[in-house]
């Protein structure tokens, strides 16, 4: 019997999401599974997971804002920007405290550029950009724009260690602004103990060992950050053929269409001629 819903994971450190994938196919026994953001190995918290036909809405998923907590180490430097690396450079920085780190950070919010990791899943030529570092290549990566929406910066664990909080767009890199906040206050840094707080308004996840059919959302949650259309009959049965709708909602969509009881008939989006056609159809005729 197939599952359609999307569960809110509470990742481990040690594994990736794509064991937690896999991890969820046993689960639930299912074969259709996908996440909706990758987080690293050693970093925990909230993943998305979508069960059966909800993995054809991960594309909706995947432009939440995320945010983190994390721990920023000033001083030394690492081959994968966190502390998981090689040490690659060593810096005095114990005459920083907490108002120099905070005036640093404060540069950062906003819309700036990144670039990638080698340790990113991002792809060049065809590849991996963590595949390539693994095999010992580095090639050059282009700058990508990113939007900071807040940082916070308090003492951490240790001296010369700041924990941070951050709310940022999809597709930002924590690890790297650890270390251009580290390049920013004359120095280096590293990244560690990363931690998903939030996916858009998916903030509290499950452990795997807790994770049980009680726990899957219904599709229509995972799209409840898109506008909701309800459907009469009339629509709905238009709606389940995937047809073209004749009419001119406000927006650029794109729009969730719902049955009366709330429950995901479809996703619609304005083509480029602006006509209103189907993305995503959950209840086909």
């Amino acid at each position: 019997m197939s599952i359609d819903g999307v569960v809110v994971v509470d990742k481990p450190a040690g594994c990736t999401s794509h064991d937690v994938v896999a991890m969820c196919r046993r689960i639930f026994g299912q074969k259709k599974v996908g996440h909706g953001g990758t987080l690293d190995p050693d970093a925990t918290g909230v993943l998305v997971v979508a069960l059966g036909r909800a993995t054809r809405l991960l594309r909706f998923l995947a432009p939440l804002p995320k945010s983190y907590v994390a721990e920023v180490v000033l001083g030394s430097a690492t081959s994968t920007l966190d502390d998981s690396g090689e040490v690659l450079a060593t810096f005095d920085m114990s005459g920083l405290g907490l108002a120099d780190v905070v005036v640093a950070a404060a540069r950062f919010v906003g819309n700036i550029e990144q670039i990638p990791p080698m340790v990113s899943a991002v792809q060049v030529g065809g590849r991996r950009l963590h595949e390539l570092a693994r095999a010992g290549i580095e090639v050059e990566r282009a700058a990508r724009p990113v939007t900071i929406h807040r940082i916070e910066v308090s003492p951490g664990s240790a001296p010369g260690v700041f924990r941070i909080e951050v709310d940022c767009s999809s597709g930002t890199y924590v690890r790297s602004l650890a270390a251009d906040l580290g390049t920013a206050l004359g120095g280096g840094a590293h990244l560690r103990r990363l931690r998903r707080t939030a996916v858009g308004p998916f903030t509290d996840g499950v452990a795997l060992d807790d994770m049980g059919p009680d726990h899957v959302l219904p599709p229509a949650v995972a799209v409840g950050h898109l506008a909701a259309v309800p459907a009469d009959e009339a629509m709905a049965e238009a709606v389940s053929y995937g047809r073209p709708l004749d009419i001119d909602w406000v927006g650029k969509g794109p729009w969730a269409v719902v049955d009366g009881v709330g429950a995901l008939l479809a996703v619609y989006e304005r083509t480029d001629d602006g006509r209103i056609k189907p993305a995503v159809v959950l209840r086909p005729h």
